[in-house]
């Protein structure tokens, strides 16, 4: 499949991407992507290093008659977000990405594509490896853990890097500028509870929620999609509160950067309420589809009986965790009154876990406000501690604050306008892009990104459209021959 693939115009871009594709990378086990991007550095005869946190820096002299155009850090991550469907059988610690051509779009056999951030990575290896591009002095910036953290960006060094302009190339929609973005934090709520038997009499239940959107929990987070978390924790507290459900187990959603899909709760209920609960479950699952029947066509809620588990949680607990839950914000919390349709302030709440004694509830916070941002983290911070709850906040990174003045932006956008006869959207977005962290030790760096379109990134569903690359490295080509003049 991957042929096909390699056989897509501009080939350069999407061989480099096939051979990218091949190496596993996910966030915080890079050390083969590293390896592979140290390797393909070295073999072309250009500086190559590797920085103390695991970074890849490549830097390349500037074409004939370019030499005195302005350096250029062109930056992209080069890890990934795994995910699966349930029933994709796939192991990403060993396989390479099994990729394919569907219409105008290139997707992956039941697994995130890696397009986010790898057709990135793919543009600057294939200006890297060409003999023909002109381009001025070039530094290639691979960071790792973007998607877990930024801690390559966290981590890099100032000193390292002498450019005086920043191209990012994590942006995923081909009509936008990006010139700021949000900053993010980690709220992790965690505690212990007491274990007990399971009453006699009682019936065993595994609800499953599953077939939802998911997506990126940034870009996606103001769509109205489903979250398999708070859809579950629903159905648990009106079995709770009406038939006494007791939970054993409680596995929701993945990564803190998507939407979660999916959640499975293992629960009992008393034998004397096995048929009125049944009912009742039913009734809510209809209303819950009812309400999702847009954003959610797919969304599949599953009640069906199992055998009982050893153990449940103490109802005192229990009360407090389905109302924490309850009262937890999650989605958008604030849009931006000073650029339209940004979304200022949000929360994911990303994964649920109960079992054996120990609740772990895992959210991302995200604004491009940091007081915003430690405000909502403190609404939930005390949602969470009402019940117990020890949390932490954890990778608090910022913003990028929007430069409307910036020289690299009044280049890129004569160059879209001419190429495509429209203007470009100059936008925020309400994703974690690097270059707000990557500018505390280069302030005086100018910074923008932009990029192909990519569709349902962090998801199954990821997808890169096949005549947008095509429109991207176009403008990419030109933007690379008119870098201003050094001063």
């Amino acid at each position: 499949m991957s042929q096909e693939v390699r056989n897509l115009e501009p080939k350069q871009l999407w061989n480099k991407f096939a051979d990218l594709n091949a190496v596993p990378r996910p966030s915080k086990k890079e050390e083969r992507v590293i390896a592979f991007m140290m390797d393909f550095g070295k073999k072309l005869g250009l500086e190559t290093i590797n920085d103390e946190v695991g970074n890849v820096i490549i830097k390349k002299p500037a074409s004939a008659g370019m030499e005195n155009r302005k350096t250029i850090v062109m930056q992209s991550h080069l890890d990934m977000v795994h995910q699966k469907n349930n029933d994709t059988v796939f192991d990403f610690d060993t396989q390479g990405i099994e990729m394919y051509v569907d219409g105008d779009w290139v997707r992956a056999k039941g697994t995130t594509l890696g397009a986010d951030n790898g057709l990135g990575v793919a543009t600057i290896m294939a200006i890297l490896e060409s003999k023909d591009i002109k381009h001025p002095a070039i530094e290639a910036l691979f960071t790792i853990d973007e998607e877990t953290g930024m801690t390559g960006a966290m981590g890099l060094k100032g000193g390292l890097l002498s450019g005086d302009i920043l191209l990012n190339l994590d942006t995923e929609e081909d009509d936008e500028i990006d010139i700021g973005c949000a900053g993010g934090v980690d709220v992790t709520a965690t505690r212990q509870y007491n274990e007990e038997d399971v009453p006699e009499d009682s019936v065993g239940y595994t609800i499953t929620v599953k077939g939802l959107n998911g997506g990126h929990s940034g870009m996606d987070i103001d769509k109205g999609l489903g979250n398999a978390n708070k859809i579950m924790n629903r159905l648990l507290f009106d079995g709770f509160e009406n038939f006494g459900l007791q939970i054993a187990e409680i596995n929701g959603g993945s990564l803190r950067n998507a939407i979660p899909r999916e959640s499975v709760a293992k629960v009992i209920i008393a034998g004397i309420y096995d048929e009125a609960f049944v009912f009742d479950m039913q009734e809510v699952i209809k209303d819950i589809k009812a309400e999702f029947k847009t954003t959610e066509p797919k969304l599949t809620i599953e009640i069906v009986k199992s055998d009982l588990p050893s153990k449940v949680m103490d109802l005192g607990v229990q009360e407090g965790l389905l109302r924490a839950v309850y009262a937890a914000h999650n989605g958008v919390y604030r849009m931006s009154a000073d650029m339209e349709n940004l979304v200022e302030t949000s929360n994911n709440i990303a994964r649920i876990i109960v079992k054996d004694g120990e609740i772990s509830i895992q959210n991302l916070t995200r604004s491009s406000v940091e007081s915003s941002k430690f405000d909502l983290a403190n609404a939930l911070r005390s949602a969470f501690e009402l019940f117990g709850c020890e949390v932490t906040f954890a990778g608090s990174y910022p913003g990028w604050t929007p430069n409307v003045k910036s020289e690299i932006l009044d280049v890129l956008v004569p160059i879209y306008e001419k190429q495509n006869g429209s203007k470009p959207h100059v936008v925020a977005c309400h994703a974690g892009l690097e270059c707000g962290i990557l500018g505390t030790n280069y302030p005086d760096m100018d910074m923008i990104s932009f990029g192909p379109t990519i569709k349902g990134a962090h998801s199954p569903d990821e997808r890169a459209s096949i005549s947008s690359a095509q429109k991207y490295w176009k403008f990419v080509m030109e933007i690379l021959e008119n870098i201003p003049m050094k001063n």
